[in-house]
């Protein structure tokens, strides 16, 4: 068994590609550094990320794949609780790079199929994200918005939000992941918090951090949420199918009273 250890990084899986071929020895398994290793193994490589050797790794995969496909494998580098993403990755770019012909189509060669699905997962979960998301209003004026997506997929939306709210100041805070973005009218920039405000540890900000007309609205919106809502016709499979569990939390609907 051939393995490599690397930081995870997305520089780091393309030089991995890179250091595979010049040791022309491809792994059987990618690890983080602090990763135990198994109890046996024939080969450990090290792979320390190279700029210049994940450049020249991307450009030789553009001359292969479309702009698409390399959109697509940027994306679902995203997957981060996919289970072994950067092996099915490297084996998708190792497979771009050796045939005469583009690979992106082939959807017969099972690493293909995978990463088409998993595309259409992170790119729904960035949708549901944009959707589901539920701004609170402070006192100083920023609107503040917290989640939990499946995958990393908060990078995919900020320009969304950027668009939507390019006269008001919002933060959007990924808490599961412990980063979020934050802009200020001026431009947006990534923003992460040592240790989380007890004020925000619930995902909804306490009363003494909200703007005076917030509570109202919040509970304007509640009412109109339970008014819109026709019992008869309630189904909470399709519900839940629609509306995933774990973005309930921040839901201001789905909040009982304070």
């Amino acid at each position: 068994m051939c393995i490599f250890q690397y930081d995870k990084t997305f520089e780091g899986i393309l030089t991995c590609v890179f250091d595979a071929y010049v040791r022309k020895a491809f792994p059987d398994c990618l690890l983080a550094e602090e990763e135990p290793l198994p109890l046996f193994y024939d080969d450990l490589f090290h792979s320390v990320s190279d700029p210049e050797k994940a450049r020249r790794v991307w450009c030789g995969l553009q001359r292969k794949l479309s702009p698409s496909a390399m959109h697509e494998l940027a994306v679902c580098w995203l997957a981060d609780t996919c289970p072994h993403v950067d092996e099915l990755l490297f084996r998708y770019m190792r497979k771009a790079l050796d045939a005469p012909r583009g690979v992106e189509l082939d959807f017969g060669d099972a690493d293909v199929l995978e990463l088409s699905k998993l595309y259409k997962q992170v790119t729904g979960e960035r949708m549901r994200l944009v959707q589901f998301a539920r701004f609170q209003k402070t006192a100083d004026g920023t609107y503040f918005a917290p989640f939990e997506p499946l995958y990393d997929v908060l990078p995919l939306a900020v320009e969304h939000f950027a668009d939507r709210f390019a006269d008001q100041k919002w933060l959007v805070y990924d808490m599961k992941r412990g980063y979020g973005f934050y802009y200020d009218l001026q431009r947006t920039r990534q923003v992460s918090f040592e240790q989380l405000p007890e004020q925000m540890e619930g995902g909804f900000l306490a009363d003494e951090l909200l703007s005076e007309d917030e509570r109202i609205f919040q509970q304007l919106w509640q009412s109109y949420f339970k008014a819109t809502c026709i019992r008869e016709r309630l189904n909470p499979r399709k519900h839940r199918q629609d509306m995933p569990v774990r973005y309930w939390k921040y839901l201001t609907e789905k909040r009982s009273g304070r």
